[in-house]
């Protein structure tokens, strides 16, 4: 009983350092592991030893894998390829269906694009379209932030996903993360989507924050900047030519050959390397630079990228650190056979992964620490197959989107930027991402009893 009273108190003091003390998660789960050292009495000399090979063995798997996705999604933002996805999208769909088009066109765009940064960019061409069919705000934000919320939680090259497969040993098997990731995302994008159908008909008054709301003229502006916009080939591309690479690599990996052990097969399985496939998608991102100098942009961009992606880097090293601590005590075997006896198999990653959530407010962090945190109890919770470690990513994904509430950053960009008082996000937005969490947590039940 003292280990599991260890381990509570461990991820007490990650919730109360990250968001009460607001210590940066990196410092905290650096910290955790240290304290766990300690506590469960792991030789002195092992304790750091065991951080820094931890913290080096995940950064070193998946490390540039985060990178480059990461400086891709910067491409994008920046040459109005979301702008060019989301009218893609509009075109194929047409007016019929707004919430739905919404909804899609948040789950395409934050495959590469942070949902933050994603929601801000669209935000102009949700309110024209809003404007446009007479349909209420509200319900095309809701749909707009839980499609974007649904990809970010679940499917690589977002980084959350992929820190999590890395930290649970799917570094090289991340194609079958992304298909089943897409699988899962879709109908927790489909159940927010059904949530913000609930609002079309309300008429909801909004506040009045000082955040300017954009109508059809100020989105015509918006697209402006962007000067002529690229086509939709050139914007979908280095996604989806990634993603596809990927997958085949891991159908080419199958214990089946399926395509035998020839030319093919090497070149499948080079080009299906997660750093290879998205080194050709950064390759293909590089034509959407337009400046007169695409050196200097390039170099501006990659810049930006490892920017945004350093922190993200720095956490998923430490959470790495931290399992590597936690595995080696007996804490594994313990909690192991107990929960063995409980039989709760997936339901505990989600239970922990949103307690996380709901208490720290960061999605990212709640799949790093989590994932870390499982790791070595693959085998007692019946998880320890190929199959059952993916599954186990898209549980802690599914916890990590339960629930998006006051201390988290991308529900006030949504309150803000939708002019909701706080009252009425907690109902749309807040709601509508535990309807998320809750669907997916179903869906991975459900997946678990056909493929385990």
């Amino acid at each position: 009983m003292g280990l599991v009273l260890i381990l509570v108190a461990l991820i007490a003091f990650i919730v109360l350092a990250t968001a009460r003390l607001k210590l940066h998660p990196f410092l905290a789960l650096l910290a955790a592991a240290l304290l766990a050292g300690f506590a469960y009495q792991v030789p002195t000399m092992e304790i750091v030893k065991t951080i820094t090979s931890g913290f080096g063995g995940i950064l070193g798997y998946i490390g540039i894998v985060i990178v480059l996705g990461t400086i891709i999604g910067v491409i994008l933002e920046r040459s109005g390829a979301a702008i060019t996805m989301a009218e893609t999208v509009i075109k194929l769909l047409g007016e019929r269906f707004p919430t739905l088009t919404m909804s899609i066109i948040g789950y395409l765009v934050s495959i590469p694009v942070f949902c933050d940064s994603g929601y801000v960019i669209l935000n102009s061409l949700k309110n024209a379209l809003a404007a446009r069919m007479k349909i209420s705000v509200i319900a095309m934000s809701v749909a707009l932030a839980t499609g974007l919320y649904a990809s970010h939680t679940f499917v690589p090259p977002t980084p959350g996903p992929i820190a999590a497969a890395g930290n649970l040993g799917l570094e090289n098997n991340l194609g079958l993360v992304i298909l089943v990731g897409l699988v899962v995302s879709m109908v927790t994008a489909l159940a927010g989507m059904l949530w913000a159908n609930r609002f079309i008909g309300k008429d909801i008054e909004l506040v009045d924050n000082g955040t300017h709301v954009m109508d059809s003229e100020d989105y015509e502006q918006i697209r402006a900047k962007y000067g002529v916009l690229p086509s939709a080939t050139k914007a979908f591309a280095p996604i989806f030519l990634p993603i596809g690479l990927i997958c085949l690599g891991t159908l080419a990996n199958l214990p089946a050959k399926p395509v035998g052990e020839g030319l093919v097969f090497t070149v499948l399985a080079f080009l299906g390397q997660p750093v290879v496939a998205l080194a050709v998608g950064l390759g293909l991102a590089c034509t959407l630079l337009r400046s007169d100098n695409k050196r200097e942009e390039f170099h501006q961009r990659v810049v930006e990228g490892i920017q945004a992606a350093a922190p993200i880097l720095l956490i998923t090293g430490a959470g790495g650190a931290f399992g590597a601590m936690l595995k080696i005590t007996p804490l594994g075997d313990y909690l192991g056979a107990t929960l063995s006896a409980l039989g709760i198999g997936l339901f505990m990653p989600f239970i922990v992964s949103a307690a996380l959530k709901s208490a720290q407010g960061s999605t990212t962090v709640a799949l790093v620490t989590t994932s870390a945190l499982v790791a070595p109890l693959l085998g007692q919770l019946g998880l320890d197959s190929e199959m059952g470690r993916v599954l186990c990513v898209m549980a802690i994904g599914a916890g990590a989107m339960t629930v998006s509430h006051a201390n988290d950053s991308f529900f006030w960009v949504v309150t803000q930027f939708s002019r909701m008082s706080v009252g009425t996000a907690y109902k749309a937005q807040t709601m509508g991402t535990l309807m998320q969490g809750i669907a997916g947590i179903i869906t991975v039940w459900l997946l678990s009893l056909v493929l385990l």
